[in-house]
């Protein structure tokens, strides 16, 4: 008689323990509470040796076994889940990483910049110069339009067809021109008055169209160089609505930010889908909580009436 005590006493401990990890893990108040009394009930029958102790083992095979499966299968669901959206977040990291291998730098991109504004700017003073002195001597610095093809895939900014025409028109009577370079008369008073000192400002792209857009230093004023034609040209680009200017990420480090961005809201995703519980599920164990704290609920263990049944078939979780 002993050893069955002793039996169904250690049994009931291993049965708490499980429905102890399970509130661990749900952190959900409800749950907590229905371990509290368990443990509770645990508790009375190990105090009072002279109460039936097979009672216990139907307590817990009546409803703790239930809610256990309940819980066990909602925790199986949610880790299925929780899976797919792991493997959205390393798909997303190897996408970054294959991203972060071929894209350029934002350094270099930045120091190739003033490096390019410097050739941009000496080919201009020569263009100055061979136009004042009508030579026909070729004013641009070398490998000037590497630049471009270097970093418009990345970095230039996408605008549409129209905008890049709109840009480059130009009427013939307002251009210098030689056999090498086009430029607009009123940008070249510019860049004398201002000592031909400006940056490079951003890059726009449409198809196979390629311009660079320049800013002066001491002026608000930008002008274009479009180098399939060697044109020169002031621009204005309120023209060109909807662009972030401030923007100067490349498009492939925009994307690898989004997938980034994203991969973080997955996280939080999958912490918060980990250990859900559906509502009706949760209002099912509040039911469950009620029905084993009931004054009388210990005459009733063992007695397999309409309420117990209408309880097991309430844990039904086939569904789950």
């Amino acid at each position: 008689m002993e050893d069955n005590l002793a039996i169904i006493l250690s049994d009931s401990n291993k049965t708490n323990s499980k429905l102890q990890l399970l509130s661990a893990f749900f952190e959900e108040e409800i749950i907590y509470k229905i371990y509290l009394r368990s443990q509770v009930v645990h508790k009375l029958f190990e105090s009072n040796p002279e109460l039936d102790i097979n009672k216990l083992e139907l307590f817990h095979l009546q409803y703790t076994a239930s809610a256990i499966e309940l819980l066990r299968k909602i925790k199986a669901a949610n880790e299925r889940n929780v899976s797919l959206i792991y493997d959205e977040i390393q798909l997303n990291k190897e996408m970054i990483e294959k991203l972060n291998s071929s894209v350029f730098s934002e350094k270099n991109y930045d120091l190739d910049k003033q490096k390019q504004a410097l050739k941009i700017n000496l080919s201009l003073r020569r263009l100055y110069q061979t136009l004042s002195d009508n030579t026909d001597e070729y004013p641009f610095s070398k490998n000037i339009n590497t630049f471009s093809s270097r970093f418009s895939q990345d970095f230039y900014y996408d605008i549409s067809a129209d905008q890049m025409m709109a840009l480059v028109q130009y009427d013939a009577a307002d251009v210098y021109k030689n056999n090498y370079a086009t430029i607009q008369k009123k940008l070249m008073g510019l860049l004398c008055k201002h000592d031909f000192r400006t940056e490079f400002f951003c890059g726009l792209k449409t198809g196979g169209m390629i311009a660079e857009v320049y800013r002066f230093l001491d002026v608000d004023r930008h002008f274009l160089f479009f180098p399939s034609k060697n044109l020169f040209l002031l621009c204005d680009l309120s023209t060109i609505p909807d662009i972030d200017w401030s923007n100067s990420l490349s498009k492939k480090a925009r994307i690898m930010h989004e997938l980034t961005d994203k991969n973080d809201q997955l996280e939080s995703r999958a912490n918060i889908l980990k250990t859900a519980i559906p509502d009706n599920v949760r209002a099912l164990l509040q039911q469950y909580y009620d029905k084993i704290s009931e004054v009388d609920f210990l005459q009733k263990i063992g007695n397999y009436d309409v309420q117990t049944n209408i309880l097991r078939t309430m844990l039904n979780t086939d569904t789950l």
